[in-house]
């Protein structure tokens, strides 16, 4: 497989940690990550969970810019300034931490989205109207909580 698919909804527990769905922990050991790379999306208001090449891929895309230009400074705040390397318990959960929170809305409820070589957290109307949106053809167009 090797590839994040579907959705799933899971309830964060007391203490703030929520369990990353078992297909996409399969996914993450068949890959060997174990560190996670965790990034505000750029056009969602979701967190991207990759491994490590999530953030070289970027990286690449930040190299290969004038070092100097407006697009790879803002790109670099983006990639680097909201970005976070985590790691799942021994258990399999995910903090959900305030970074996350703020930037998604999230409170009780996360939504797993797969996004193939990555996969997305997300406050779960959230990611209902965006799915809606884009089965409409209208685009997702929400702002971000604030």
């Amino acid at each position: 497989m090797g590839r994040f698919l579907s959705n799933v909804t899971n309830r964060i527990d007391a203490k703030g940690r929520v369990s990353v769905p078992s297909l996409f922990r399969s996914v993450l050991t068949e890959r060997g990550i174990q560190e996670l790379y965790c990034l505000q999306d750029f056009a969602f208001p979701a967190i991207s969970v990759g491994g490590p090449d999530l953030l070289e891929r970027y990286e690449r895309q930040i190299a290969s810019m004038d070092a100097f230009s407006p697009e790879a400074n803002a790109m670099s705040l983006l990639v680097h300034g909201g970005g976070v390397f985590m790691k799942l318990d021994a258990e399999g959960r995910l903090m959900v931490t305030d970074f996350m929170r703020e930037f998604t809305n999230i409170t009780t409820e996360v939504t797993f989205v797969g996004r193939a070589d990555h996969f997305q957290l997300w406050q779960p109307e959230a990611f209902y109207e965006a799915q809606k949106a884009a089965r409409t053809g209208r685009g997702f167009t929400a702002a971000r909580p604030v």
